[in-house]
């Protein structure tokens, strides 16, 4: 019979799992209608060539803004929802995975890097196809063709909208490039998140740990003693997120070239990038990747532990001490 007196974490076993994937899933849309914009921004300054057309992540902003309006901030959102599978498929890889590397291993930095690893390998798997779909999508300007696929008209020369749209460039990818289209740049995207989860998180014991720790006397009311370690755990989330997108971010650009352009070569797709625009081109999108992963993050560190402390199995809630 399970020990109720002295749960001291929320392991996978103690949850109601009804409970936490329908808390999951609303979570998950939140933050992504609050960050999708940006996540759309961060592709395209990343396929285009130069700044041809945008400038910077607050200058895409405005003229999709007024050239599509709040819609064309959204385009592909409907697609891209459907990574909310893939987001759930590796919040579970994740706890079972810590679960079984628990039996070799007590450190907290080790279960972490294998399981979000793990996680990654599970979700991209899932992911890839539908990021292929909506990154397409998010590529469709009124007027102008941004990427390989443009969508057709209707009868009357508007263009089809929603799923119209999708049943549009899915047909275009499996005439073009068959059923291998869908998983364009799968490698790259391993080489891009797996790497990004394996980093985030030392670098996020790093700052939560150490950096903060060692805050010189004189800057001390910035971050008083009685302050709740929470706190600093919740600013060394983005701040993690900022240092691994910043190393992660030249492989990043290279995947959406990948599966955007349709190029088959992580190697030629960089040397091309490398003679086009200079080290410089590995950087593009940076500003707004990190904007989009900020909201992420903090729900990481605060509410991932909230989401279960939500739902716990009713018989351990009197017994879980906070």
């Amino acid at each position: 019979m399970e020990d109720k007196r002295n749960i001291q974490i929320i392991e996978w076993e103690h949850l109601d799992k009804k409970k936490f994937y329908v808390f999951g899933v609303a979570m998950t849309m939140m933050i992504r209608v609050s960050v999708y914009p940006f996540t759309l921004i961060r592709t395209r300054l990343q396929v285009q060539k130069g700044k041809s057309l945008y400038h910077g992540t607050f200058d895409a902003f405005i003229k999709i803004l007024r050239a599509d309006g709040v819609t064309g901030l959204y385009r592909g959102f409907l697609v891209n929802t459907f990574t909310l599978i893939s987001g759930q498929c590796y919040v579970t890889t994740y706890e079972l995975t810590r679960k079984f590397v628990a039996d070799y291993s007590q450190s907290n930095t080790v279960k972490s890097l294998v399981a979000g690893g793990s996680a990654s390998l599970v979700a991209q798997s899932i992911t890839v196809p539908i990021d292929v779909v909506s990154q397409h999508l998010m590529m469709q300007r009124k007027g102008e063709k941004m990427g390989r696929f443009q969508v057709c008209g209707n009868s009357e020369g508007q263009r089809v909208v929603a799923f119209g749209q999708t049943k549009d460039i899915i047909r275009q990818i499996l005439r073009t490039d068959g059923l291998r289209g869908f998983y364009r740049g799968y490698v790259a995207s391993l080489l891009t998140y797996i790497p990004n989860s394996a980093v985030w998180w030392p670098f996020y014991h790093f700052y939560a740990d150490i950096v903060f720790p060692l805050i010189p006397e004189q800057l001390s009311y910035l971050c008083p003693k009685e302050c709740p370690h929470i706190v600093f755990q919740a600013i060394s989330g983005p701040l993690a997120a900022a240092t691994a997108s910043i190393l992660t971010n030249p492989m990043d650009v290279i995947r959406t070239r990948v599966q955007v352009e349709g190029k088959n070569s992580i190697i030629l797709t960089f040397r091309q990038l490398m003679a086009e625009e200079g080290p410089w081109g590995l950087m593009k999108g940076l500003s707004a990747r990190i904007i989009s992963a900020t909201p992420s993050t903090i729900v990481i560190v605060v509410g991932y532990e909230s989401l279960k402390k939500l739902s716990l199995r009713p018989e351990l809630v009197d017994s879980r001490h906070w």
